[in-house]
């Protein structure tokens, strides 16, 4: 009897299940219902959708995948991630609820005109899918060493993109919403017990210390990937949370601005410790398998090597922590494509029940196209720190709209969003601007100044309502 197998299969069971069930929830709002949970997910359900989001393939597996190498620092990834929530919580969740928008490139188009929004939504869509496909990534290897005999990493890809889409299109937000539920749940207890059992098989930290390679420092809490890296996850990591429709379309459809706001703060303290979880199987698979070709099988290598009640657990829960991630993305990238492209551009005077059905075919098609990129995926935390750098573009403008909008001007959301793709654009091809460890310290100043400059070269202001 393969118990990893049955837990697997009971997991997809129950997220089938809660699918169906949620198409009763979201019926009757249409496709406000399946897109934004109709507006009116409560404070738990708000704080499990953020934190299914962040807690996905590269806060698990990514970060044990570099943990591998660097040690526990890599856990400040997931902090930073964390601490960055509860900012946004602090600071915009409630205002972006009372807005009672859809999408960000929506109120770059109510702000700063029809180019903003295109060019916001190219953006918005293009990181979105790159953060979707890593999820590909991640599940498939955890699938692969979960159960070998029945998965490659291709099938494993496949079936964790068969999972939530069929979530997805089956159930929309209020599916996500519940499945979080039971997805946050099964992340916390699957990888508190692999790391007890981990540990404890290994004779305790000071045996795992013996075994492991010298000269990196694996327990301080910064050097290993180093100061500047840590503060370039700070960097990335708020403008994320700020302005990644993926993301802020969790406070858009909370109940109200104040269940927004504590879900964001709620959301942000069951972030932080997950990654330092996830450092400690790396460094765990450092010292039990040292030279691993593969080191995104940091994790499940670490996991499989112990009980198998607790491996399959444990497994099912960073599988859950995909699929958490990609359904919430998954359904906010089709949010744009159908608001900001098809709605606005192609069929203005759609009907909302083909709007539905367009939704879902839209979702179908995303998941395909993302399916494709995965396989061109190397590096699962590297590659989304990049995509992530351009969220920086798109934060900058939504600050200077919210508390300083006397200093906004109507080409100033295209021309920002230009610099910070032309910038990411440059350091991909042009490795001579390389001056700095991470792109995101070039990306904060050059966005800031182009917004400031357009400032005094465009004299129409943003449309805006001041006071």
């Amino acid at each position: 009897m393969n118990i990893p197998l049955i837990i697997v299969i009971c997991y997809i069971l129950l997220q089938l299940g809660i699918s169906w069930y949620s198409t009763r929830l979201s019926k009757a709002s249409g496709v406000l219902g399946y897109l934004l949970a109709g507006r009116g997910l409560p404070v738990i359900l708000v704080a499990v959708m953020i934190t299914g989001i962040a807690v996905g393939g590269a806060s698990t597996v990514g970060v044990a995948e570099q943990a591998y190498t660097h040690g526990i620092s890599a856990g400040m990834y997931n902090a930073a991630w964390g601490i960055a929530a509860i900012l946004v919580g602090l600071l915009a969740a409630s205002r972006f609820r009372k807005m009672n928008i859809t999408t960000i490139p929506e109120l770059f188009e109510r702000y700063y005109g029809k180019t903003g929004q295109i060019v916001a939504v190219i953006g918005q869509v293009i990181i979105l899918m790159v953060i979707i496909s890593l999820q590909y990534v991640a599940g498939g290897a955890v699938l692969t060493a979960l159960l070998p005999e029945y998965f490659t990493f291709s099938t494993g890809m496949i079936t964790t993109a068969v999972v939530f889409v069929s979530i997805t299109l089956i159930g929309g937000y209020w599916a996500a919403g519940l499945s979080n539920l039971i997805n946050v749940a099964v992340i916390y207890i699957g990888i508190i017990a692999g790391i007890v059992i981990s540990i404890s098989g290994s004779g305790g930290f000071s045996n795992i210390t013996a075994q492991l390679p010298a000269g990196t420092p694996w327990f301080d809490p910064v050097a290993g990937v180093g100061w500047m890296i840590v503060i370039a996850w700070f960097l990335v990591m708020f403008p994320t949370v700020f302005s990644t429709q993926g993301v802020v379309q969790v406070s858009f459809a909370a109940k109200d601005a104040k269940i927004a706001k504590t879900g964001y703060l709620l959301g942000g303290l069951l972030i932080l410790p997950v990654g330092f979880i996830s450092a400690i199987f790396g460094i765990v698979a450092a010292a039990k398998f040292p030279g691993l070709e593969n080191a995104s099988m940091a994790l499940p290598e670490v996991v499989l090597s112990y009980n198998p009640y607790i491996a399959g657990l444990t497994l099912a829960g960073l599988w859950a922590a995909d699929v958490s991630t990609a359904v919430g993305l998954l359904l906010g990238c089709a949010t744009l494509v159908v608001k900001d492209i098809w709605k606005a551009y192609l069929q203005p005077e759609i009907q909302k029940k083909q709007e539905l059905a367009i939704s879902r075919i839209i979702v179908l098609g995303i998941s395909i196209v993302t399916y494709l990129l995965a396989t061109t995926v190397v590096g699962i935390l590297k590659t989304l720190l990049i995509s992530l750098t351009l969220m920086t573009s798109y934060t900058v403008i939504l600050l200077f709209s919210m508390f300083l909008p006397k200093l906004c001007r109507k080409s100033a959301a295209t021309w920002t969003l230009l610099a910070g793709i032309a910038l990411l654009a440059l350091w991909q091809f042009v490795p001579s601007i390389h001056i700095v460890p991470h792109p995101i310290y070039l990306e904060w100043p050059v966005c800031i100044m182009t917004f400031l400059t357009i400032y005094f070269i465009d004299k129409r202001p943003a449309n805006i309502k001041i006071g």
